[in-house]
């Protein structure tokens, strides 16, 4: 793939711009030298069409994307292990703050982004620079080589 054909279009973020990990990941991105589509998934949800087409793109299940903390997931009993994959969909589809994030897609997959670095595996482009998180962990280092 030729990177400089990759455009903004290409790369999309479901973000949530009160989230550590989506910030750091958007950020990452950025330090790519690429600008994504950014979508605030709380203000603007996936069609449950798509939402299944990223689950399955990511190589996830529904529970496995269902977010906890911080969300309705104890009073609608979704730790009820019984519950099937529509009906994870139906409470992700009428709450979408049960959908966890960053969900990243670029021409190289889908990715869930936690931790955000896991966006590098899918970056079509190098870093640019070095890179630490809000929390001031190193995950790139000046050369643009991941920390491991």
């Amino acid at each position: 793939m030729n990177t400089n054909d990759v455009t903004a279009t290409d790369i999309v973020i479901y973000h949530n711009p009160e989230c550590g990990t989506s910030r750091n990941a958007l950020a990452l991105i950025r330090n790519s030298g690429l600008e994504p589509h950014v979508i605030e998934y709380l203000k603007t949800p996936p069609s449950r069409t798509m939402l299944v087409q990223l689950i399955e793109r990511a190589g996830l299940t529904p529970r496995q994307l269902l977010r906890e903390k911080g969300t309705p997931f104890a009073e609608l009993g979704l730790g009820d292990e019984s519950l099937d994959d529509e009906a994870i969909l139906d409470a992700m589809m009428e709450h979408p703050i049960l959908i966890n994030r960053p969900l990243v897609v670029t021409p190289l997959g889908v990715r869930l982004c936690r931790p955000s670095e896991v966006v590098l595996d899918i970056l079509p482009q190098s870093q640019q620079g070095a890179f630490a998180k809000e929390d001031g962990e190193q995950v790139v280092d000046a050369a643009g080589q991941r920390v491991r």
